[in-house]
C-alpha cells in the first residue's frame, strides 16, 4: 500500500477522532470529573468494539469483492454517497454538552464494558467502516483482507492515542472541546474531509471507466 495513502488515512483518522462526538466527550467527562484512567478504560472498551467492527468489515468487503468486482465498485460508490451524506450531517451538527449528573462513577471493569457496548450498539460505526475503509483499498496490491486489517488496525491505534491523550489532558481539554466555537470548527473540518474522500473516490472511479 502506497505510503501517501497510509499517511492520508492516518491524518483523516486523527482529525475525525478529534471531532467532537458522544464517545470522545464521554471519555473527556469521565476523566475530568473523576480521574484520567477512567477515560482510558472507556477508550480501551471503545477500541475493543472497533476491533470487532473491523473484523466484520473485513469479512463483508472481502465477500463482496470475491463475488463480483462490479459489486465492489458499487460498494465504493455507495460509500462515497454515504460520506457525502455524513459530511452534510456533520456540518449541521450542533455542539454536544455533557453534564455531570449524566456521568456516573463506575469501576474500571464497568467502564471498559460500557466502552465496548457504546461502540457495538452504534450502527453508524459499522456503516462508517464499510464506507471509509474500501476507499483506500488498492485492488492490484496485496489481498483485500490484509489491507482492510491494516487500515482497521491504524484506525484503532489512532483512536487509542487520541482518546487516551484527551483522557490524560482532560483538565486542559475539557473546556476546549466543550467550546461551541471549537466544536463548530472541528465539525467543519470533518465535513470537508468526508467531501474530499468522496470526491477523490468518484474521480478515481470515473477515470477507470
Amino acid at each position: 500500500m502506497p505510503l501517501d495513502t497510509l499517511f492520508s488515512f492516518i491524518l483523516i483518522m486523527f482529525l475525525l477522532a478529534l471531532s467532537p462526538g458522544p464517545d470522545n466527550l464521554y471519555v473527556l467527562m469521565q476523566s475530568a470529573l473523576y480521574q484520567p484512567m477512567s477515560g482510558v478504560w472507556v477508550t480501551l472498551g471503545l477500541c475493543t468494539g472497533l476491533l470487532i467492527h473491523t473484523m466484520a468489515a473485513i469479512f463483508g468487503v472481502t465477500v463482496i469483492f470475491q463475488t463480483s468486482e462490479m459489486a465492489f465498485t458499487l460498494l465504493k460508490l455507495m460509500g462515497a454517497g454515504y460520506l457525502l451524506y455524513l459530511s452534510w450531517k456533520t456540518y449541521q451538527s450542533s455542539a454536544i454538552h455533557l453534564r455531570k449528573k449524566s456521568v456516573a462513577s463506575l469501576s474500571a471493569g464497568n467502564l471498559y464494558q460500557r466502552g465496548i457496548w457504546m461502540n457495538l450498539t452504534n450502527p453508524k460505526v459499522s456503516i462508517f467502516f464499510l464506507a471509509l475503509l474500501p476507499q483506500f483499498i488498492e485492488t492490484g496490491a496485496f489481498s483485500i483482507a490484509q489491507q482492510m486489517a491494516l487500515l482497521g488496525g491504524i484506525a484503532i491505534v489512532v483512536t487509542l492515542v487520541v482518546f487516551s491523550s484527551i483522557a490524560i489532558l482532560a483538565g486542559y481539554t475539557k473546556y476546549w472541546l466543550q467550546s461551541e466555537t471549537m466544536q463548530r470548527r472541528l465539525h467543519q473540518v470533518a465535513a470537508l474531509i468526508f467531501v474530499l474522500i468522496a470526491l477523490k473516490l468518484i474521480i478515481s472511479l470515473l477515470s477507470d471507466i
